[in-house]
């Protein structure tokens, strides 16, 4: 779209009157330099290889195993970016500006051997910093209950170790030992049945556990499941929270309290659930609150 962009802005820049004609003209100045053109190139090959990543931690339901594969490709791929694809992300930079009479500035110079490759070591940074040894080791306990990966290879002790070094205020000392004997009979009843191989996450093991009745049995383990349900969800709940506010919480609501700003998020986050609630069933669930004055 870059050529047709330019073609619009110079005929705004022509034809136009005003205060758009200056806006035009700046804008086509800005977008013609060797600037613009490198970022924009720049900006579109990272958010290719993180594409993938982002949309699946965005998941409100992930395989943990797959969202760690993907965590290390994107590392390595950008790592191999800045590495052994830099003279080729330059070269084609350069075709860009040569075929559209854009002036290319001396790229030995150090101001460019300096920043350049700063955006790309910042991702790396940040996929570091979210994804530390810390959180890998998490993800990569946690994955020994997604049936995927434990129908083959499940360790009890890897669960273990999940509780006792990440969640040890959610289980007492009495609970863990109980943990460690649940687990014996799980890795015999659960693993080795034959609905097991038809299950594709641990999403799917909870309600699983929950339809066969085995939640009596199991508490512990499906304590520690949903404790790992969180993890894939907080994220892109976070950020739905976020876009939601500026919709929920407008001009004309600014001053509402955090109670009912909570309850309105809430509604507008399951609307899909809140739509089957009928006035009725609301005003029945009010009555039946307390004593009212009059009568509903």
């Amino acid at each position: 779209m870059f050529s047709p962009t330019c073609e619009v802005l110079l005929r705004i820049i022509e034809e136009g009157t005003g205060s758009i004609k200056g806006d035009a003209d700046s804008a086509y100045e800005t977008i013609t330099t060797f600037e613009f053109v490198f970022v924009l190139h720049l900006e579109k090959e990272i958010m290719e290889i993180t594409n993938l990543l982002c949309q699946t931690l965005q998941r409100q339901s992930q395989d943990i195993c797959n969202a760690l594969m993907l965590v290390a490709s994107t590392k390595t791929l950008l790592q191999k970016m800045k590495d052994e694809r830099w003279d080729d992300f330059l070269s084609l930079v350069k075709s860009f500006c040569q075929v559209r009479n854009i002036d290319i500035p001396d790229l030995s110079s150090s101001y460019f051997t300096r920043g350049a490759r700063a955006p790309i070591n910042c991702q790396l940074m940040e996929l570091n910093h979210r994804f530390n040894d810390s959180s890998m080791e998490l993800l990569q306990l946690s994955a020994n209950l997604n049936p995927k990966s434990a129908i083959d290879n499940f360790r009890a002790s890897d669960i273990c170790q999940l509780v006792e070094k990440f969640y040890p205020k959610d289980f007492s000392e009495q609970e863990k030992l109980v943990l460690n004997v649940q687990l014996q009979h799980y890795e015999i009843d659960v693993i080795k049945h034959p609905d097991y191989k038809l299950l594709t996450s641990i999403s799917d093991l909870c309600q699983w556990l929950i339809r066969t009745g085995r939640t009596s049995n199991f508490d512990l383990i499906y304590r520690v499941a949903s404790l790992i349900l969180i993890l894939p969800v907080s994220t892109a709940t976070t950020e739905r929270s976020f876009s939601a506010m500026s919709l929920i919480k407008t001009r004309l609501r600014n001053k509402m309290e955090d109670e009912f700003l909570n309850d309105s998020l809430v509604l507008y986050f399951e609307r899909e659930l809140a739509e089957k609630i009928s006035l009725e069933t609301i005003v029945e669930d009010f009555r039946k609150t307390r004593d009212q004055r009059v009568r509903l």
